[in-house]
């Protein structure tokens, strides 16, 4: 996640990263309380839980309140809710606002069949009857957080309903993977829509694929996670048409990030999924990197002509210099978050497989800062939220680095404690209390959702490996 220009130095990216001020939009001011959940974001503090679960349609999206929660379940493969006294909610095509109909309402019992159907016409994966469950609820609510044209919102509320591009790739994954190829390749075709002339893409974006002009500076993970949530979503570049036609989106951003490497054989320092300003090179970002590096080489050897060609070769190599940073840098202090430490990382987990090749090193730092960063069942991120509440995208990341390489026994564990710690509709939120095991924050979390997703599907077959 650095700054615009990649083969620069750090030290001409402090001033801007120095600029930035984290105006938060002021659609916040409708929500009661929210100015202590932004804090918290990036302290030890536990936020309360703004939304449980979500209804909506292909133009609107409604927040289910946690206070209607209770009581409520969605119909079995949709998202129509059955409420305590037996009537249906639902957002009927079109509609802006939801309704409530009699328990045989013909419109909400049109819409699940509907639901139904697109769950259908995948893979819904898990080995028992409650993973099966979370996994169709995960795809219907991915389903519903990609907006028309493809924008994936990170979640509902104000605050989250924006396109962070490391989201949306992951969405864009767990749908391919899953069969729904055509949702995902909308999802790239927003990300390709929105990227810079430059190859990187703002921090985030609005729905409609405005930039968001918060001041905060672009995250160069970004031009790792697309090209490789493209080699997936174009099944490894087998579907010609898709892979050509996201092959200038991955071209750009390829070459910017061969080009972000600097002498080290690692990025530049910049904000990476934390989100916060770094002086050093972060592990998020290089692992990023170096899946997209990977996965774009392999794009580039099914391309025709002698640029593509050169361009193979060009990322290959900076995927190997990178690789060899990151073990030389990183590895003696157990992948911790900066080459010289930092703490445990969640981000060593996208160094192996699905995002890399197997490596044992790899493979004992995952095991060992899993065992650091848990708290209460979960894993946070590091530092600076080390003992702080569960995030649900780092215990998710973990159970798929442990599913990925077999060990089904880990993987399983983590799996159970994400299901059991959903909101009363299915839904995964962001953070789970520390002392009580609540959910916090906003649900559902398309990151999480996603993750999840492809933790099932990995222990049926191998997701393909740059």
């Amino acid at each position: 996640m650095g700054g615009d220009d990649g083969g620069a130095a750090t030290k001409d990216r402090e001033p801007k990263l120095r600029r930035w001020v984290d105006r938060r939009p002021l659609a916040l001011s409708v929500v009661v309380g929210l100015v202590a959940l932004l804090g918290a974001t990036r302290a030890d503090r536990s936020p309360p839980l703004f939304a449980a679960g979500v209804l909506g349609n292909r133009d609107v999206l409604v927040s289910v309140p946690p206070d209607q929660a209770g009581g409520a379940a969605y119909l079995e493969g949709s998202t129509v809710l059955r409420l305590g006294d037996g009537r249906l909610r639902y957002l009927p095509p079109g509609a802006a606002e939801p309704v409530t109909g009699p328990p045989e309402d013909p419109g909400a019992l049109a819409v699940a069949a509907e639901e139904r159907a697109w769950l259908a016409a995948g893979t819904v994966p898990g080995a028992t009857a409650a993973e099966r469950d979370a996994a169709a609820r995960s795809l219907l609510f991915l389903r519903l957080l990609v907006r028309p044209g493809g924008a994936v919102l990170a979640a509902q509320t104000p605050y989250w309903a924006y396109v962070w591009p490391r989201d949306a790739s992951f969405t864009a994954a767990a749908l391919a993977v899953t069969g729904h190829r055509r949702e995902a390749a909308a999802v790239l075709g927003f990300l390709a829509g929105t990227q810079r002339a430059d190859g990187t893409w703002p921090a985030r974006s609005h729905p409609d694929g405005r930039p968001v002009s918060d001041g905060r500076p672009a995250q160069l993970d970004a031009v790792g996670w697309v090209p490789w949530a493209a080699w997936l979503a174009s099944d490894q570049g087998r579907d010609t048409d898709l892979a050509a036609r996201l092959w200038p989106t991955v071209r750009a951003a390829a070459d910017h990030a061969a080009a972000s490497i600097g002498p080290d054989g690692l990025p530049p320092a910049g904000p990476d999924y934390w989100e916060r300003q770094e002086r050093a090179p972060t592990l998020g970002t290089a692992a990023a990197l170096l899946a997209g590096l990977r996965a774009a080489s392999h794009l580039a050897a099914a391309r025709p002509g002698r640029a593509a060609e050169e361009r193979r070769h060009r990322w290959a190599r900076a995927a190997g210099r990178l690789a060899g940073a990151v073990a030389a840098r990183f590895g003696p202090g157990g992948y911790q978050r900066h080459p010289a430490g930092g703490g445990p990382d969640a981000a060593v987990t996208w160094l192996g497989p699905p995002f890399g090749p197997p490596d044992p090193a790899v493979a004992q730092a995952v095991r060992t800062t899993w065992r650091r960063l848990t708290v209460a069942g979960g894993a946070v991120p590091g530092r600076p939220w080390l003992g702080g509440d569960p995030w649900t995208p780092a215990t998710a990341s973990f159970a798929l680095a442990a599913m990925a390489v077999g060990d089904r026994a880990a993987a399983q564990a983590r799996l159970a404690w994400l299901l059991g710690h959903r909101t009363a509709l299915g839904a995964f939120p962001e953070r789970v209390g520390r002392d009580d095991g609540h959910p916090r924050s906003v649900a559902p979390l398309a990151w999480t959702h996603a993750l999840v997703l492809l933790t099932l599907v990995s222990r049926d077959r191998a997701v393909p490996t740059p």
